[in-house]
């Protein structure tokens, strides 16, 4: 996800109509600065839409929040989860502690959560290392990985031990919300379990448009979502989720909502015309893969050929990281599309344009 600066002077609390609510709920030390938890009113109580990064700071931010809507942690009846990542699932096992709400997510993100707190920290860490060595990452970039995976640390990698949902979000269907019409849309890509929800209800505004979508990353005003490859140490499926993505989006797009409530930045209308400009994007981003791939590349090559915010070298450790990873996902989708293959001759994998 490409990184936006933060506005410090936006209210913490913005009442979008209807029984709607954003709360800023800020994200450590990153340049998005904040997540949008959302709150819908219900007739059991009020149902979060993501909950932010766990921090004690995130949680008083949210619990102030909710006191400035008049109620509270305690009285949370339900969290929908948009996908898995920390900065969306984060609260989410403290907001259940504290309230005894039940939390929802898609099978496939929940597959990941409940892998993520089976396996020992050093599984992923060779995982990644292994992942960045094919890829061909120097050494230098990799040494981190080896040097925690020694010492028995995580790295830093967060959200090791996330919530596990108690409720299953199946596409296509109503969420049991007691006077609300929501509406489960999956929209794989960001991740595999990615989910939009379709508030169908006329817009409180009256804005022409089939009411209003909760977007999550999927369909951001500013910016676009980081797709990656699908992280799993024990699955050697060659998934595409860009092509995931891609489709996601022209889903999105027939919807036509009359705004779009996302989860980072803030809320817009045009979602027909913000999903052409993302489609665009990305095929003027392969477009310029292609052209770099008139010789084998490996991956990290390619990361550090593309077009990013910033130069390379200013790229700290942990994007570059991420950045491969985006790389290896269009790269995938290049030879899905019969545009480029790997070439013979082992590791690291080098891609050439067909």
């Amino acid at each position: 996800m490409t990184p936006t600066t933060d506005d410090a002077s936006a209210p913490l609390v913005r009442d979008h109509g209807g029984g709607v609510h954003s709360l800023r709920v800020p994200i450590p030390d990153n340049p998005l600065g904040h997540t949008l938890v959302h709150l819908l009113d219900t007739g059991r109580g009020p149902v979060l839409v993501d909950t932010g990064w766990d921090d004690p700071t995130a949680w008083d931010t949210l619990s102030a929040g909710l006191a400035a809507c008049g109620t509270s942690v305690a009285e949370i009846h339900g969290v929908v989860i948009t996908h898995h990542h920390p900065d969306h699932h984060g609260l989410s096992g403290r907001v259940r502690e504290a309230s005894g709400a039940w939390i929802a997510m898609h099978a496939a993100d929940a597959t990941v959560v409940r892998r993520t707190r089976e396996a020992e920290p050093r599984l992923w860490l060779d995982y990644l290392a292994g992942k960045l060595e094919r890829a061909g990452a120097p050494e230098a970039h990799i040494a981190p990985l080896r040097a925690a995976r020694a010492a028995g640390g995580s790295g830093g990698l967060p959200g090791l031990r996330p919530a596990l949902p108690d409720r299953e979000i199946v596409p296509g269907e109503l969420l049991d919300l007691a006077g609300r019409r929501l509406r489960a849309v999956w929209t794989p890509g960001h991740t595999p379990g990615h989910v939009c929800l379709h508030l169908e209800e006329t817009h409180p505004a009256g804005r022409t448009g089939n009411g209003r979508l909760f977007s999550g990353d999927h369909l951001l005003p500013g910016i676009t979502p980081h797709i990656g490859l699908y992280e799993d140490p024990d699955d050697t499926t060659m998934t595409d989720p860009l092509g995931d993505y891609l489709d996601s989006l022209e889903r999105v797009g027939r919807l036509a909502p009359a705004e779009v409530l996302p989860a980072h930045q803030h809320s817009f209308t045009g979602a027909a015309e913000r999903v052409r400009e993302l489609l665009a994007h990305h095929e003027q981003r392969l477009a310029g893969l292609l052209a770099l791939l008139a010789e084998p590349l490996t991956p990290w090559q390619v990361a550090e050929r593309m077009e990013w915010n910033r130069p390379w070298e200013q790229i700290p450790y942990g994007s570059r990281t991420i950045a491969v990873s985006e790389a290896e996902s269009h790269l995938r989708r290049l030879v899905k599309l019969g545009r480029a293959e790997v070439t013979a001759g082992g590791e690291p994998a080098r891609y050439v344009a067909v």
